[in-house]
């Protein structure tokens, strides 16, 4: 039997974050030959090597994907005993990590997170905000135990508990001549000064591959990470931006911004996805959280009915 350490799974696991054995060490607060130790004892312990050194750091073997995987179960599982133990002691405490986009934080904080604080108020929360690519690879990495995202890729680490139908609209000034209208199709605003989302982020990706099925290239005149940026360079009277509604619940109330409902089958049939690690044992805090999310945030009611 081949007998593993925690340690050297630490070890492991930040090495592939860092993405280099410096790299790793500088995260741990350890010298470079501390890390390069721990890797090679585990290298040894198993009969294989886990790392090919290259010339911009180091990638997982095959042997160190399968290590890799093994890892990160090992920590989950730890976790798993730790909050059950806690909870045969009357004890309720832990950290969930939440990771998603800017624009499903005022819903999150508003809608999302009260019944859970409400039923676990000593449970620590993290959110972390970033982009599609960035939600995904926190969640396959490890790095969050849920992530919000809209219209993600297919991807085999990544499993979704929820899927709900988001279309993606068009956000106008107030006033706009096609505010309100349903059934406008994209090429009829491309010509439009556009604000949109950076690469890297869904819904940037989506608005370009509908536009290339209407032979247009996408030329904005804005382009950001920011959703707030986007709204306000819209409020300004200075163009358009393409935003699923729940983004804009709060302005589209107040009058302040208008929506034009898009017919491109692409874009009426975008969601949003509640993802976490395919296969993963999910602790009850990071469980119950997912189910309050689902079942308390605008961006998972369908908008089928309307």
């Amino acid at each position: 039997m081949i007998v593993l350490d925690g340690k050297a799974f630490h070890h492991l696991l930040a090495v592939v974050r860092a993405g280099s054995i410096r790299g790793a060490a500088g995260e741990l607060g350890v010298a470079p030959s501390a890390v390069s130790r721990h890797i090679a004892d585990l290298e040894h312990r198993l009969g294989i090597p886990l790392l090919e050194r290259t010339p911009r750091g180091v990638a997982l073997t095959e042997a160190g994907r399968l290590a890799v995987e093994h890892a990160r179960r090992f920590f989950e599982d730890q976790e798993v005993l730790t909050e059950q133990l806690d909870q045969l002691k009357g004890l309720s405490r832990g950290v969930v990590r939440l990771c998603c986009g800017e624009g499903f934080v005022a819903d999150l904080i508003d809608n999302g997170l009260k019944c859970f604080s409400q039923d676990y108020p000593t449970i620590r929360l993290r959110i972390a905000i970033a982009g599609t690519r960035g939600i995904m690879e926190a969640i396959s990495q490890g790095d969050a135990d849920i992530g919000i995202v809209y219209n993600p890729v297919i991807d085999e680490n990544i499993q979704s508990l929820a899927i709900t139908r988001q279309p993606l609209s068009a956000v106008t000034p107030p006033g706009h001549p096609l505010a309100g209208r349903r059934g406008v199709r994209l090429r009829e605003l491309l010509d439009e000064p556009l604000a949109l989302l950076s690469e890297g982020h869904g819904i940037r990706h989506l608005v370009g591959r509908a536009a290339a099925d209407c032979g247009k290239a996408l030329t904005p005149v804005l382009e950001t990470t920011s959703m707030d940026v986007l709204r306000r360079f819209v409020r300004a009277g200075q163009g358009i931006t393409f935003l699923p509604r729940f983004v804009v619940a709060t302005e589209l109330a107040e009058g302040s911004l208008g929506l034009v409902e898009l017919a491109d089958p692409l874009l009426a049939e975008a969601t949003t996805h509640l993802i976490v690690r395919a296969q993963r044992r999910l602790p009850d805090s990071v469980s119950s959280m997912a189910d309050c999310l689902i079942r308390e945030m605008d961006a998972f009611q369908d908008r089928d009915g309307d």
